[in-house]
């Protein structure tokens, strides 16, 4: 069975499915999706995010403030994302991190934030769901410094080899979504045939980034498995083998989440 390690079930396109998520999860679960984790991005969606782990027994959360959503003068409180965490069914925290492709001016602020993350993973010991572009050594500068016993995953990972490598050094999980299958991301493949079995997770980030063969479309869950499909054979390894140790890497990461 495979995990969809990261999507946002409540930023889906559902038309297809007549505005009914049960039916797009029932798609999933039809082609060997057995667990979805569904990411907070903002203090607006960390209450959808945790009502629909609460709905649905195969579905958990994540709640934290996205670096692309963060405003000046409205920076998350220590405070409202230790409350947030303490609810069961959110498994980790995030999506956090460093993005300094879109938004390099807001540098300061995105560090700010992710060292409060940084440090709610200190105090609750929940891992981390970390969002890097463009960032490579402020982001590892920042994780060295937080040594964090918990670690957490590189979400839809795109950067190069040397930056895996120093983030498994941490304790970190690479998590490769649709991009890998993308015409120009052979240095990505490269990554992938490199990363340890026991540190790899497949993710979607639906509604973004559908794989091939869907490319053009609305991503969702069920497309995890055409992720988990090309990865196997990149490492020239059946499907079954690789979903059941992303299943096992993901119950190790996200213990509550068994």
């Amino acid at each position: 069975m495979l995990v969809d390690s990261h999507c946002h079930l409540d930023r889906l396109d559902l038309a297809p499915y007549g505005g009914d998520l049960s039916a797009a999860l029932d798609a999933a679960r039809a082609r060997g999706v057995s667990r979805f984790l569904c990411i907070g991005v903002s203090a607006d969606n960390a209450q959808a995010v945790k009502q629909l782990a609460h709905q649905y027994a195969d579905v958990f959360a994540s709640v934290g403030v996205h670096p692309l959503d963060l405003q000046e003068g409205k920076e998350p409180d220590l405070d409202w994302l230790l409350t947030e965490l303490n609810d069961p069914r959110v498994v980790a925290i995030g999506e956090t991190g460093l993005d300094y492709h879109y938004q390099p001016d807001s540098a300061p602020l995105q560090q700010r934030a992710f060292a409060l993350h940084l440090e709610a993973a200190k105090q609750t010991g929940k891992p981390v769901v970390i969002h890097t572009r463009a960032a490579k050594e402020d982001t590892l500068t920042q994780l060295r410094e937080a040594g964090l016993p918990n670690a957490g995953v590189l979400h839809c990972f795109t950067e190069d080899w040397p930056m895996a490598e120093a983030a498994l050094d941490m304790g970190y999980y690479i998590s490769l979504s649709g991009i890998v299958t993308f015409r120009n991301a052979e240095a990505l493949r490269d990554v992938a045939r490199k990363v340890p079995a026991d540190r790899l997770l497949v993710e979607t980030d639906s509604p973004y980034l559908a794989p091939v063969p869907h490319r053009g479309k609305s991503n969702e869950p069920q497309f995890v498995r055409d992720v988990a499909e090309f990865i196997a054979e990149l490492r020239g390894v059946s499907l079954e083998a690789l979903a059941e140790q992303t299943t096992q890497n993901f119950e190790c990461l996200f213990p509550l989440a068994r």
